[in-house]
């Protein structure tokens, strides 16, 4: 196992049993936990499929044991997985941590969906505390619009004092971010990506500036790039190269590894763009206007 970065950002490479072992107990104060989901995607040549669902949850309930032990008396906790096994990881975790929500992140699909019967737009996650008297909770840094009251100027009549409804109000729990799509700026090479917006929320909620936040499946480096966005230490742990590479270069760690000059893929519909523009020489005319000409 490498760790590659420096002292606020840390990149364990390697596998995640063996990187949590390098993490003090009781020095991290936030996790987000995006595992495999066992429904057979493929992480860069890594299948992820377990041989049976027991082998999966019982997999599960070992990096699961062993992040709580991480985090601080204070921390907090954000696991997902796919809406098959989160009962199992709720009645796993229950008497061992205060589940405060039972997250759903909504989002839309353009794509063809299930033909016979209905077909997920949503995943689950679980938000969990150490000590429910006792955590990081920044409600008003992550308020939203309140839309009903606000928006339709009601009264509410229940004050002693009857006014308007708030215009704002701290999120629900169900959560409605874009997937990441192929032609956003911030997508990278990955089966399952995370996005900005919904990481942006769990971290600007659950920690403060200088906090430590752990993601011990971190594959696109989502959760460490918005933590080092909104000034927090990071540790990301990733088994496969490829995606310890997007990590370097998200974080501006490092422009190249093992030799290799670390750069974001060009997409297809970039490549035609970039292809016009190197099929064009512009010179200037000793007339004055540009002058196009083709190779």
């Amino acid at each position: 196992m490498e760790i590659l970065g420096n002292n606020q950002h840390q990149i364990y490479f390697g596998d995640v049993f063996e990187a949590l072992s390098k993490v003090p107990d009781n020095s991290v104060d936030l996790i987000f936990a995006d595992p495999p989901y066992n429904i057979g995607k493929n992480f860069s040549g890594l299948l992820d499929k377990w041989d049976t669902e027991e082998d999966y949850l019982n997999w599960c309930y070992e990096w699961l044991q062993v992040c709580l032990q991480k985090l601080k008396q204070n921390g907090s906790m954000y696991v997902m997985t796919a809406t098959q096994y989160m009962p199992y990881f709720d009645i796993f975790l229950r008497d061992k941590i205060n589940i405060l929500s039972r997250i759903v992140w909504y989002y839309d699909s353009s794509g063809v969906q299930a033909k016979k019967y209905y077909g997920s737009m949503y995943e689950p996650i679980l938000y969990c505390v150490k000590d429910k008297s006792n955590y990081t909770f920044n409600a008003s840094d992550i308020l939203v619009e309140a839309k009903t009251g606000a928006k339709r100027k009601l009264i509410d009549y229940r004050k002693a004092v009857p006014s308007l409804y708030n215009s704002q109000k701290i999120p629900g729990n169900v959560w409605e971010f874009p997937r990441v799509r192929y032609r956003m700026d911030e997508y990278e090479q990955h089966p399952s990506q995370k996005p900005i917006a919904l990481l942006t929320r769990i971290i600007t909620a659950s920690s403060n500036a200088g906090d430590v936040v752990l993601d011990p499946f971190s594959g696109t480096f989502t959760t460490s790039f918005v933590a080092k966005e909104l000034d927090r230490h990071s540790i990301g742990i990733e088994l496969q190269e490829e995606y310890v590479k997007i990590g370097l270069r998200r974080l501006k760690l490092s422009t190249e590894f093992k030799g290799e000059i670390l750069k974001k893929d060009v997409r297809t519909f970039q490549s035609d763009t970039i292809d016009t523009k190197n099929s064009l020489n512009l010179f200037e005319d000793s007339n004055g206007p540009l002058v196009h000409y083709k190779h």
